[in-house]
């Protein structure tokens, strides 16, 4: 695990949030800039718009807002604040690239399934995942401070990749936990239940999606079982299912996948190194 991962974040969807300064004429922002990273901000009382480069940001009524930044975020971006009196304020952030887990393989890519049969499963199954993230709630989930919906070995990091002479394959898009089949699956946070599938899904299986409010989602895989159903609201640490293998699974475990709008994010910033002795 990278210094980086373990410095971010532990607190910054919540406790930092609750101790954030009093409203200002400034754009203020807590945690640390990087990929896959986020970031909490308070804006100024009389904004009016919020935009991290072209993407909406939403505002709440006392000033706070959340920002995220992809896997595979640019250097830089602009933060763009207008106020009700006409004026603009801008920040410029410089976003830290981070050292990904790549291996190297000298083998060629294993071709993807692709065939009309696949792709008659599938394409239903990525509109339902598509739909899912389109909803808006008013889950407040974002502005707490998050904890790892199952405990165990952290056997998948969000971003590593495999290279086949030189043909770069899909990076990882969350982070896998261990753990034995019907192993308890929690709430990291509050939420709003978007997506509890009826059947397993080709590749994710026993998929189930978590609306945490400002555009922050959470994605459970390959879960044995689901406890929740669509729209219903869960409290943090509340059970949602279970570890499971299904899918496509070499075992049992727990991929948790993030993504704020269409940023995929790291779940290790947002909740923190795994509690130790767990």
């Amino acid at each position: 695990m990278n210094r980086l991962a373990f410095l971010l974040l532990p607190a910054v969807l919540g406790t930092t949030i609750a101790a954030a300064p009093p409203l200002s004429d400034d754009l203020r922002l807590t945690g640390t800039m990087t990929q896959g990273g986020v970031v909490a901000g308070t804006a100024p009382a009389d904004t009016v718009s919020l935009r991290l480069g072209e993407e909406v940001v939403p505002v709440d009524a006392d000033g706070r807002f959340l920002i995220a930044f992809d896997r595979d975020a640019a250097p830089t971006t602009r933060l763009t604040a207008q106020l009700a009196n006409g004026r603009t304020i801008e920040k410029s952030l410089t976003i830290a690239p981070r050292p990904w887990r790549i291996e190297r393989i000298n083998a060629p890519m294993r071709p993807t399934k692709s065939t009309e049969a696949f792709l008659a499963l599938r394409r239903p199954e990525l509109a339902q995942i598509a739909a899912a993230r389109r909803l808006n709630t008013d889950a407040r989930g974002w502005r707490q401070r998050f904890i790892w919906p199952a405990m165990g070995r952290i056997s998948g990091l969000f971003g590593s990749q495999r290279v086949y002479q030189g043909q770069p394959g899909a990076y990882h898009g969350g982070v896998d936990v261990a753990g034995a089949t019907g192993t308890p699956v929690v709430a990291p946070a509050d939420g709003v239940v978007i997506l509890a599938a009826a059947k397993p899904f080709t590749l994710e299986g026993h998929l189930l999606m978590i609306d945490h409010g400002h555009g922050l989602n959470s994605a459970f895989l390959h879960l044995s079982r689901i406890d929740v159903k669509p729209g219903d609201t869960v409290t943090q640490g509340q059970r949602i299912g279970a570890i499971g293998a299904t899918g496509r699974a070499t075992g049992p475990h727990l991929h948790w996948g993030m993504k704020w709008n269409d940023a995929r994010i790291d779940p290790l910033l947002v909740a923190g190194p795994m509690p130790q002795g767990r």
